[in-house]
């Protein structure tokens, strides 16, 4: 006699995941489980039949079974326990154990999501557009803690961009120039593909209320490390030193890309040195300049917003 087989273990109930159940069997929260999926590229899935209800977001079980073996998922989970203890230091008024731990911050990699996603230069090229929109973007907007739009992040996209537009007009890979009222459309061509991306007006931006940047910005994170590692490869392909240095004559003009210069280009040897010590110094010290409170405070916003989450779930 044929066993009677049991319901949800075959066909489309056993293909997909609701997001509850993805959550469940990952054991993240609803922000990290987000975060998760715009970094792996992963989105909902629409079956054909939905057995849990038309409400809900559906995952296919495979995408689940590709992000229960994602090395960021220990990362996710040693930071959060670091912020548990830093805000226990911070309640008990303890600053000097709360730097100590700050300083000690774990840190993470997306090199291997680029590799990953992107097994060739020219399909990251393809996928160059969104960035570059993304990046032009947050340039424009002023930094606001509430909504967790950070100023270093501000700062790199702003240089990430103006370092892409230095390449263009260096290797006169400009082909079209279009402006509306968005802003301005400019298309490049880069070995054969074509790059197109909008500058937004220079006008002071108002941050709607409505918009969950905390979704964008990680958009932003990943995006970042896509278009570095993308200029850092430009550059080399036309046998360019990067980064290219900094007028700081002409960036305190607003001078934008016009400021950039290549090593020994338009610079006296004692400017260039300078500069070259400046940039070598930055990546290292970027961190070191902000004040203990200013950290503090972060770290106890970004732990609220967590529990705000696992509350909401």
């Amino acid at each position: 006699m044929k066993l009677k087989e049991r319901k949800g273990k075959k066909g489309t109930a056993a293909q997909y995941l609701t997001r509850s159940a993805a959550l469940s069997k990952l054991q993240l929260s609803l922000a990290d489980f987000r975060r998760l999926c715009i970094l792996k590229g992963i989105y909902p899935r629409d079956p054909k039949k939905k057995p849990k209800g038309n409400d809900k977001a559906y995952y296919h079980i495979k995408d689940i079974k590709f992000l229960a073996c994602e090395p960021l998922l220990d990362k996710f989970r040693s930071i959060k326990a670091f912020m548990k203890k830093v805000k226990k230091a911070m309640a008990r008024k303890e600053p000097a154990i709360a730097k100590n731990l700050l300083d000690k911050k774990p840190t993470y990699s997306l090199h291997h999501l680029l590799k990953e996603r992107y097994p060739t230069f020219v399909e990251a090229l393809r996928d160059l557009d969104d960035a570059l929109c993304t990046l032009a973007l947050f340039a424009s907007l002023p930094a606001d803690q509430t909504r967790e739009i950070p100023g270093a992040a501000v700062k790199e996209a702003q240089k990430l961009v103006e370092e892409f537009h230095f390449f263009v007009a260096k290797t006169k890979a400009l082909r079209a120039v279009f402006v509306s009222i968005k802003g301005y459309y400019f298309q490049a061509e880069l070995l054969g593909v074509n790059v197109t991306w909008l500058i937004p007006h220079q006008f002071s931006q108002h941050l709607p209320t409505d918009v969950d940047f905390r979704v964008l910005v990680t958009f932003l994170e990943f995006y970042r490390t896509l278009v570095k590692f993308s200029n850092f490869k430009l550059f080399q392909l036309e046998s360019l030193t990067y980064p290219p240095l900094v007028d700081r004559q002409v960036a305190g003009l607003g001078g934008g890309f016009l400021a950039l210069r290549l090593k020994g280009e338009g610079m006296g040897k004692k400017e260039t040195k300078e500069e070259e010590g400046t940039m070598a110094k930055s990546a290292e010290g970027k961190e070191m300049d902000a004040s203990m409170k200013e950290r503090a405070e972060e770290a106890e916003a970004a732990e609220e917003i967590v529990d705000a989450d696992e509350e909401g779930e």
